[in-house]
This record gives C-alpha cells, structure tokens and sequence, in this order.
C-alpha cells in the first residue's frame, strides 16, 4: 500500500503552487510549446517560443506558413521534421474545423494531428483548467514507479493508476509537482535522496535506473 496522503502533503509542503512552466498566453500557444516539449526541455522550448509566435501568433498564421521555414525556426528542439508536421496539420484542423479556436474537449484534442493524452491533459488542465486526466511525462513516468504508485511503464496506464488513487482535484497539480520534484531532486541518474522530501515514504530510496 502506498502511502499516498504522506507523498501529497511532501510535495505540497515543496511545491504547493506547481504550474505548467512552458510559457504561453493562450491556449494555441501552449498546443504548440506541448508538441515541441517531446523529447525537449522546456527551458530550450520557451527559447524558441516567443520568435515562432511573433512570426506565426494565430492558428491561421501557422496554417498558412511552409514546413520548411517552421522547421528553421524550431530546428533546436529536435525532431523539428515531424513536429512542423504536427503543428501544420493541427494549425490547419483547428482553423477547418474549431473556427480557429483550440477545442476544450479531450474527445475533440485527440482528433489532432500531433496530439495525444500527454499533451491534451497538458493543454485542458493547464489552460483551460479541466482536469481530465494526468499528464504523464519522463518524470511523471520514473517518479510514479519509483514511489510505489504504478508497475506500469506505458503512460496510459501509468495515466490510469494515478487517477484512480488520486482525487480528481489533485489530477492537474500532482503532474506539475512531480515534474518539479523529478528536476530537482529524484533525477534519473543521480536521486539526491539524503535531500528529498519523500524519502520517508519512498520504497525506493537510493535505487538508481538501470
């Protein structure tokens, strides 16, 4: 049995007010910044970001813009190919189909090109601030499995392990926090365990990944 309420009230003594760090002003923004974040830092992210929405600050900008000169523009994200792919296709859907309005919906977000739960929970809970389910990244991924609250390793299923033993009014902070905590202080390689505030009630304290 894991013990949930002693890791909630660890993180929130930590991070109490953790939030999406991808900068953005509206909801097309943070789409977009979601899709490059893959496999991407979001510090390296919200460098390229204000550049590519000054040049491109709608969906029918983006829509109306050659791959090639988005993908100079996100080049150091990586995966730059793929991602313009993405962005394109989602700038042109929602212009099509949303009158140019990112949907509020994860049923309508999945139709997107690009757009799977990870970053339509990021985009409804973030920006809309709908919790429909928890974002699972990179940290959410080891920090779940390393605290006890999954033995899954696919993010939908890890996605729905936590939401069954979080309340729903934790869904969207809970991501952040772990994120935050994953950064600072449970990395991958190097778990400063002697410092975390989860130590007492991790199962895995000073286990390193393989």
């Amino acid at each position: 049995m894991t013990k949930l309420p002693e890791i909630i009230a660890g993180l929130k003594k930590e991070f109490p007010k953790a939030g999406c760090s991808l900068e953005h002003s509206d909801p097309f923004e943070l789409l977009v910044a979601t899709i490059l974040s893959a496999q991407c830092t979001d510090e390296r992210v919200n460098k390229v970001t204000p550049a590519l929405f000054k040049k491109y600050p709608t969906p029918a900008a983006f829509a109306a813009a050659g791959q090639p000169d988005i993908e100079k523009m996100i080049y150091s994200t990586g995966f730059y190919h793929n991602k313009a792919k993405s962005i394109l296709g989602a700038s042109k859907e929602i212009e099509a189909r949303f009158g140019g309005k990112v949907p509020d919906t994860m049923d309508e977000l999945l139709t997107l090109p690009g757009v799977a739960r990870k970053t339509a929970n990021v985009v409804l809970g973030s920006a809309y601030g709908k919790a429909e389910g928890v974002v699972v990244d990179t940290h959410v991924k080891r920090l779940a499995f390393r605290l006890g609250l999954t033995k899954n390793t696919e993010p939908e299923k890890i996605e729905q392990d936590l939401m069954k033993q979080l309340e729903r009014k934790y869904w969207i902070w809970f991501a952040h926090a772990l994120v935050l905590h994953g950064r600072k202080t449970c990395k991958s390689q190097t778990p400063l365990c002697d410092s975390c505030v989860l130590s007492s009630c991790c199962p895995k304290k000073g286990v390193k990944d393989k």
